[in-house]
């Protein structure tokens, strides 16, 4: 009995040794204010409550995921804008901890997937990536492609929100396309067929959604979030049964109001 009690004991003592210490959580003061309602489109639509959750949310990102800068010096508005991509798709949710990921990457320019770029580098057309393997635990962004997805409001592109989709569709062990923790078992079925006869509209040119997302299940979820969150107004007028499906998901209605050019 003393035996069990002592290995319990020791076992504990690791757990806490190796149990990774969160960063002290941040005022989310007016600097950070400033900087999501200068850049991020999604906050600044929201109410001023739900702009005081939000932050909070941001600022618990940043004390429990570390971002780093790879040959590259980030400034607060980089930690700001890979905080708000993690924040956008669960902002639906009363609590929400990506158990897959500790460390963001961000990388000045785009990539290859041997993780290289630069000059010497060939191939580099990766924006974003969720690690696995010996780099699991680990996203990798593009610097550029990370503030291009929000500089844009009306492209339905967003290079940090579909990798947090994607860490969001492995939480249930596998990025297939079909992000189990999110929805209902009786929409399994249906969710599938839907994305099935959507990646066909893709793939026959028949479809507003990007052509990425024809390439896989797993890549349309991702890629329709994208679209889901930039233009939700565009979103519910061309795919009104996804979009009701999407919200089902998120739990939630993300708001676009269209900006009139003067």
């Amino acid at each position: 009995m003393y035996y069990i009690l002592f290995l319990a004991l020791i076992g504990y003592l690791i757990y806490l040794v190796r149990k990774p210490k969160r960063k002290p959580l941040r005022a989310f003061d007016k600097k950070w204010q400033k900087l999501l309602e200068e850049n991020v489109y999604y906050y600044r639509r929201l109410s001023d409550i739900d702009k005081q959750r939000f932050g909070a949310l941001v600022m618990q990102f940043l004390s429990e995921v570390k971002v780093t800068g790879v040959n590259l010096e980030l400034d607060p508005l980089d930690e700001a804008l890979v905080a708000a991509s993690a924040t956008i798709p669960v902002f639906g949710f009363d609590e929400w901890e990506y158990a897959y990921l500790d460390e963001v990457l961000v990388y000045p320019s785009t990539f290859n997937m041997d993780f290289e770029y630069g000059d010497g580098a060939k191939d580099k057309n990766v924006m974003g990536m969720v690690g696995d393997g010996y780099m699991n635990g680990k996203m990798i962004l593009s610097r550029n492609a990370l503030r291009n997805g929000f500089k844009n409001t009306t492209d339905k592109h967003n290079t940090a929100i579909h990798e947090f989709v994607h860490l969001l569709d492995k939480e249930d062990g596998s990025i297939d396309g079909l992000p189990e923790v999110l929805m209902s078992h009786q929409y399994t079925i249906p969710w599938l067929k839907m994305i099935h006869d959507k990646m066909e509209e893709i793939n026959n040119d028949t479809s507003d959604i990007r052509n990425y997302g024809g390439t896989s299940e797993t890549e349309f979820f991702a890629v329709a979030s994208e679209y889901f969150f930039e233009r939700s107004d565009q979103f519910k007028r061309n795919h009104p049964e996804l979009y009701s499906m999407m919200v089902q998901c998120f739990k939630q209605e993300p708001k676009y109001v269209a900006v009139r050019k003067k």
